[in-house]
């Protein structure tokens, strides 16, 4: 069973660095896509998330898209789906899902709006 303290991450490019910036001051392992390489793949950022046992944080839907349809296996997606891209209420709702659901984030699509956390399990090889 996973705790939040064990999760590490992997932000795209789109997500704030507001976003990221609240993850580390919180001790999480994070590292964002934009310090790699800001024209990276989906694809790309796919295979190293899943070569660092890495969480996707995206903003961006074609990752449903490539775990779905083309069957690419992640260690977890969390789509945050918030109108507005309040990037300090993007941060709080991220907060929120770590603190009481560590445990669902791993294997699991998680999509995370204003009003909910909806979570879909990945397909394991």
């Amino acid at each position: 069973m996973a705790n939040a303290s064990s999760l590490k991450f992997l932000a795209n490019v789109n997500i704030e660095k507001p976003v990221v910036d609240s993850l580390l001051k919180k001790g999480f392992d994070v590292k964002w896509v934009t310090d790699i390489d800001k024209k990276m793949p989906d694809t790309r950022v796919c295979e190293i998330a899943n070569s660092e046992n890495r969480i996707i944080l995206t903003n961006d839907k074609d990752f449903g898209e490539i775990v779905f349809l083309q069957k690419k296996i992640v260690q977890g997606i969390v789509l945050l789906r918030i109108k507005g891209q309040d990037a300090m209420e993007k941060a709080g709702l991220i907060e929120r899902l770590l603190d009481k659901y560590p445990s669902k984030i791993i294997r699991h699509f998680v999509v995370v709006t204003k009003e909910k956390f909806r979570f879909i399990p990945l397909e394991v090889a």
